[in-house]
Parts: structure tokens; C-alpha cells; sequence
């Protein structure tokens, strides 16, 4: 059965409570979401709550959210304390770190304590999500859905395929991304996808500006940061 990430009991699961994971819990809760956050270290999920609120606040103070609507996002955000709770997902991102070994154990323990229709995503900005799926028993279910940082101000998120993965999965996470208020591109599991593989051209041609004199690396910086659209410079 595919999964309609429009459900109004849609349930997320988000494994790694840092800039990423805190992030996306913001997205999707002002959007109406219930989130399941979970981190191996609870002080961390605790923290990432703390954090959402004050930038929920900081919105009602400009004007943009109403105190009612923030209470609202903030009750859907649950933080649980073992990886058990995460059985309820319909959809589940994890963003941890980046590294392959730690990715595939997480993965192979979560899957047997979801639901065979949940969706396994990750976050990864790097790794082959071909690679990361090979954990599962069920690749077909794996795809990547990359955020950029700042999460709740970056508009564009990776869908990225991996060799086994079902088109409905990567379509159902291309709609979710959509429902986040996020303009989804789709891809294949290529190295870099595709934002950090543009980027590289931005880099080296600044280095080469910076070497031969033309500006400094701040100047470049200002430009790409307020003519450019690059938020992070």
C-alpha cells in the first residue's frame, strides 16, 4: 500500500537530535506532523526541544506565528528515550553522523521494529544511500531525503534513489517534502548528489578569484551570501 504523506495522523520519526535532526523536527511539527525524536543521548533531544521553542518564540516576536500555533508545533513534538518507541512511523529520518559503519547499525536494528511499510530514510550529504540501504533486509524501502542547513530556511531537499529503491518510496518523500513547505529534486545515488557536487565549481573558481587577486574571501563570501542566495556564504 503506498503511504500518503498528507494522512492527518502521519507520524515522523527522527533518529539524531543535532542541527539536522532538531531541524527537520521544526519543519515538520509547524506543519502539522507528529514527531517522534530520539538521540542516544537524551540530554540532546531534550536540548533540541528547548531549542525549537526558542525559535518558535523568536517567530511569534516577529509577527510570523501566533502562541497558539507554537503550542500547537510543540505538542507534536515527542521525545522519546529508546529506538522501540519508533515502532508507530510511518516515516523515519534518521541524521545521525556521517559514517557508514554507524548508519548501517542503526539501521539494521531499526527495521525489524518498524512496520514493513515504514520508509527508512536518511540524511546523509555524502555517503551512497546504495551502500547505507545494503543494512536492510528490505533495501527497497530505503531512500536518501538530504535537508540543507539551515534546515527551516532552505527550501530545496534531495530525494536521492538507491539501486534497490521503490519509486514509491522516493515519490512518497518527495510529497512529504512538499507538505514541509520544501521544493523536492530527485535523484540517483551518485557521489555528492547533486547540490554539493554544483558547489564544488562555486569553491575552486573562488580559490582561483582569491589567487589571482581579484577579491578577498570576504568580499566573495558577501556577494555569494546576498546576490548569490548562498545563506552559509
Amino acid at each position: 500500500m503506498v503511504l500518503n504523506p498528507e494522512r492527518d495522523d502521519l507520524c515522523l520519526g527522527i533518529i539524531g537530535a543535532g542541527t539536522m535532526g532538531r531541524g527537520i523536527a521544526q519543519i515538520a511539527a509547524t506543519a502539522g506532523i507528529t514527531v517522534l525524536l530520539y538521540d542516544s543521548n537524551p540530554r540532546s533531544s531534550a536540548a533540541a526541544f528547548e531549542f525549537i521553542r526558542a525559535m518558535l518564540e523568536r517567530a511569534v516576536a516577529k509577527g510570523r506565528m501566533s502562541t497558539s500555533d507554537v503550542a500547537s508545533a510543540l505538542a507534536r513534538i515527542h521525545c522519546i528515550n529508546e529506538l522501540a518507541g519508533m515502532k508507530s512511523c510511518h516515516i523515519v529520518i534518521e541524521a545521525i553522523l556521517e559514517d557508514i559503519a554507524a548508519k548501517h547499525a542503526l539501521f539494521s536494528t531499526l527495521e525489524p521494529i518498524v512496520s514493513p511499510e515504514t520508509i527508512l530514510a536518511t540524511n546523509t550529504s555524502s555517503l551512497s544511500v546504495t551502500a547505507i540501504a545494503a543494512a536492510c533486509k528490505h533495501p527497497e524501502r530505503v531512500a536518501g531525503m538530504h535537508f540543507f542547513n539551515p534546515v527551516p530556511l532552505m527550501k530545496l531537499v534531495e530525494i536521492i534513489e538507491g539501486i534497490r529503491t521503490s519509486p514509491d518510496v522516493s515519490a512518497t518523500l518527495a510529497a512529504l517534502g512538499r507538505r514541509l513547505g520544501r521544493e523536492p529534486v530527485q535523484l540517483q545515488d551518485t557521489p555528492g548528489f547533486l547540490v554539493n557536487q554544483v558547489g564544488r565549481g562555486f569553491t575552486v573558481e573562488a580559490t582561483h578569484i582569491v589567487a589571482e587577486g581579484v577579491a578577498d574571501f570576504a568580499t566573495i563570501d558577501r556577494i555569494m551570501r546576498d546576490a548569490g542566495g548562498f545563506r552559509m556564504g
